[in-house]
């Protein structure tokens, strides 16, 4: 039996938040991997020990690399982007149709609405890195090999590092951040709570980090702001890193897997490129510009019909250019008698096949180093 300890006075129930606060604030997701304490500490993945070098090597400061003086104008962001953002021209579109909640809508509005849409897209990113920094970690518990844990654990610190800035360039440049997705939210759920320790692998670091990969580096070109577009760079040199950690670890692994065990790795790809493509939009952008979605949704569907489709497949494009040529080289592509090809093949993915995969062009990412060597310090 323990009793409360005199010198602490005991909190009134009034100050004790209620569950309601609690599941806003906090979310638990169980685990089911086992945990492998590795008694071989011999570094014999030689490919794995250059990688973990070159991270231990580039690992940069949030706080003194980033001048976070830098005065950021959200209008400013907003219209000096060289892309134009896909919510914004679809209401732009909708604007002289019948019935359109967007009639009485001028330029400020829509400048408005831009920079909503950058706050929701970053808070994607804020909530991502702290997923992949859950996961991260869950493999340095899962894996079984030494120089992988090494590995996962410099990862786990690049997306620790990742999460803080994204946060603090959006509390501190632009406001309020949106809530995590729910397609985001489930999909990395599902990747803490599968006991298998390869599919935290496959679905971070070659599903989600290739989306990444293309999400960073869209917005990257699109950006003037230079505080955004150096933190961009430094994010992606770690983020290519990542993905190649991938694939150097699991081609290794699915050499010997059996076809019914890569078959499962084969669906699980499919599930989540091809049927499960619904990419939920955030409701409260806009709420917070006084449109009511559901009036709205006709409207822009509409004005969707009315663009051109590159403002649509852009991105798209860019995540197969990375998914694509990074499975080949896992050996999925082609397993059982080219299961998965076929999948890919009937959706137009495999125009992307033979790109550079994330594992031979890692280097050309690495912006912390490029940064070095220009100012001496590397």
């Amino acid at each position: 039996m323990t009793t409360a300890d005199p010198a602490i006075p005991a909190l009134p129930d009034a100050d004790l938040p209620d569950q309601d606060q609690v599941d806003a604030s906090i979310k638990l997701i169980t685990d089911n991997a086992p945990r492998v304490f590795s008694w071989n500490y011999d570094r014999d993945r030689e490919q794995l020990v250059t990688l973990y070098n070159k991270a231990m090597a580039s690992q940069w400061d949030s706080i003194n690399d980033l001048d976070w003086s830098t005065d950021v104008d959200p209008e400013r962001l907003v219209q000096t982007s060289t892309q134009p953002n896909v919510t914004v021209e679809m209401a732009r579109a909708a604007k002289d149709l019948p019935g359109s909640p967007f009639a009485n809508w001028a330029e400020k509005e829509f400048t408005e609405l831009g920079i909503e849409a950058m706050k929701a897209t970053l808070s994607q990113f804020m909530h991502g890195e702290q997923g992949a920094m859950i996961v991260a970690a869950k493999i340095v518990e899962t894996v079984p090999w030494i120089d992988a844990k090494y590995y996962a654990s410099t990862q786990t610190m690049d997306e620790a590092r990742h999460t803080e800035v994204f946060a603090k360039y959006l509390h501190t440049k632009l406001g309020d951040a949106y809530p995590m997705n729910p397609y985001l939210d489930q999909q990395i759920q599902a990747l803490i709570e599968d006991d298998r320790w390869d599919i935290a692998y496959l679905g971070m670091q070659i599903i989600i980090e290739s989306l990444a990969l293309a999400a960073f580096g869209q917005m990257l070109r699109s950006t003037q702001e230079p505080l955004l577009r150096k933190l961009l760079r430094y994010v992606l040199s770690d983020e290519a890193r990542h993905v190649a950690f991938g694939i150097l670890s699991l081609g290794e692994y699915y050499e010997n897997l059996s076809d019914a065990e890569l078959w499962d790795r084969q669906e699980f790809l499919a599930e989540n490129t091809l049927r499960n493509r619904n990419r939920s939009t955030i409701p409260e952008i806009w709420e917070r510009v006084g449109i009511d979605l559901e009036r709205a949704r006709p409207a822009l569907r509409e004005g969707a019909q009315k663009l051109d489709k590159s403002l649509f497949t852009t991105f798209q494009d860019g995540f197969h250019a990375k998914l694509v040529p990074n499975t080949r080289r896992l050996g999925l592509l082609d397993a059982n008698n080219g299961h998965l090809r076929k999948l890919w093949g009937e959706a137009g993915m495999l125009e992307w096949e033979f790109a550079d995969d994330t594992a031979t062009d890692y280097e050309s990412y690495d912006a912390v180093a490029q940064d070095r060597a220009a100012s001496g310090a590397g």
